[in-house]
């Protein structure tokens, strides 16, 4: 302790570049080689691979593509994609695209630093060794939602246990971030939808933390007030709100990598590849359990406070705290609607669309409650949370996340 506080830390990328065109800046990083991470293809369809590799080139790099990382990333891709780095011995990672290329080029990058660390090693929560001995790191985010350009943070899947781990640790905030909105522009209007939620729900969560602090909750109460002015306008086609919304996800990454997250998270990473099915896309699942989780931590005095101070800010209006609250809860679930996001699990259908009957049935949910509320308990996320649950409220509030009941406990 000094003078009554107690140190803790607050860290971002060295640079962020920002608005039209920053893309450009690759062409100030200086090295000899740089390996490109990038997905599925829509950076190569709309052109900006290619831009990427000739800022490089024009930086005087030689350049590699290591290409199609699948979203919600798999530990065999981040092995696959360090062995290459191996091989090549890049100086500067550049993972450009979604959080899913992002967050996977993180991993790999810890395993081409460190060839002698196993997945179980990343996993230990703040735990990493000093990176930066071989390369430097560049993210550029072309959604507006996981900002994984500028946090701590990656999730990659395992898919033989169907569980999401996120691996967290100061050494894996990427040195430069490029925050360029024209990639953002590209985006299809679902994936707008859940990214949008899902950078909602970072700021929320982090404003909520247990581990918020004067430098946190500005920028979340910014992104809050962002999203809330320009997510169903940039759904809708407004390309100068899908310009803001790039940077108020920025903004919430900011947030949540320095005060943490709370079990909406830790609820998504556990159902989002629990079920036969199909995958509950991220950024859908904390818009539908978002609202119930507030519910439940707002037993909680300090977090309740807090919840009615958002409302507050967002001038949603109300007299006592549970007025406000709830306008709060009330104001999320209206843009769930306005996004075509689902409210429950039970009608979460093909796609993260809303269906009479979605995909995971209730027998199923039920025989793997218990082991997905055991996880959820147990993930990163739930630590920072206002309120700790017991495994019976975690499956009571999962319950209520499935059948889209009232949370009254």
């Amino acid at each position: 302790m000094y003078g009554g506080f107690i140190m803790v830390r607050f860290t971002l990328p060295r640079d962020l570049y920002h608005g039209k065109g920053s893309l450009e800046a690759l062409k100030t990083l200086e090295g000899k080689k740089a390996i490109i991470c990038v997905g599925g293809g829509s950076m190569k369809r709309n052109g900006f691979l290619q831009k990427a590799e000739d800022y490089l080139k024009e930086a005087g790099m030689e350049v590699k593509l290591f290409e199609g990382i699948e979203s919600d990333p798999s530990v065999e891709t981040v092995m696959k994609g360090a062995a290459v780095m191996t091989e090549f011995e890049p100086d500067w990672i550049v993972a450009i695209g979604g959080g899913s290329p992002i967050d996977a080029a993180k991993a790999m990058w810890i395993k081409y630093e460190y060839p002698d660390t196993t997945f179980e090693d990343m996993c230990k929560v703040f735990g990493l060794p000093k990176l930066r001995k071989k390369a430097h790191f560049c993210a550029v985010s072309s959604t507006s939602g996981t900002a994984t350009e500028v946090t701590a943070f990656s999730i990659i899947t395992d898919y033989e246990k169907g569980i999401k781990y996120p691996i967290a640790d100061f050494e894996i905030t990427p040195d430069v971030a490029i925050v360029d909105p024209e990639l953002a522009e590209t985006m299809p209007v679902k994936l707008v939808a859940h990214t949008g939620m899902d950078a909602m729900t970072h700021a929320i969560e982090a404003y909520v933390s247990t581990a918020n602090c004067d430098y946190t909750d500005p920028l979340a109460l910014h992104a809050m007030e962002m999203i809330q002015a320009n997510l169903v306008k940039s759904y809708n086609g407004d390309m100068a709100a899908r310009d803001s919304m790039h940077n108020a996800q920025c903004l919430a990454g900011m947030a949540f990598s320095n005060a943490l997250l709370g079990i909406v998270h830790s609820m998504a990473h556990k159902t989002g590849a629990a079920f036969k099915g199909g995958h509950i896309i991220h950024g859908a699942a904390n818009a539908m359990y978002l609202p119930k989780v507030i519910k439940f931590n707002a037993k909680d005095e300090t977090a309740a406070k807090r919840y009615a101070f958002i409302a507050d800010f967002l001038h949603l209006g109300g007299n006592t705290q549970d007025e406000k609250i709830d306008n709060l809860i009330a104001m999320l679930r209206k843009m769930n609607d306005e996004l075509n996001i689902p409210h429950c699990i039970k009608n979460y259908g093909e796609g993260g669309l809303p269906a009479e009957t979605g995909f995971v049935s209730e027998e199923e949910f039920k025989a793997k409650l218990h082991d997905i509320a055991a996880n959820a308990i147990l993930d990163a996320c739930t630590g920072s949370n206002p309120r700790q649950p017991s495994q019976e409220e975690m499956e009571k509030l999962l319950t209520c996340c499935y059948y889209d009941t009232e949370v009254d406990f």
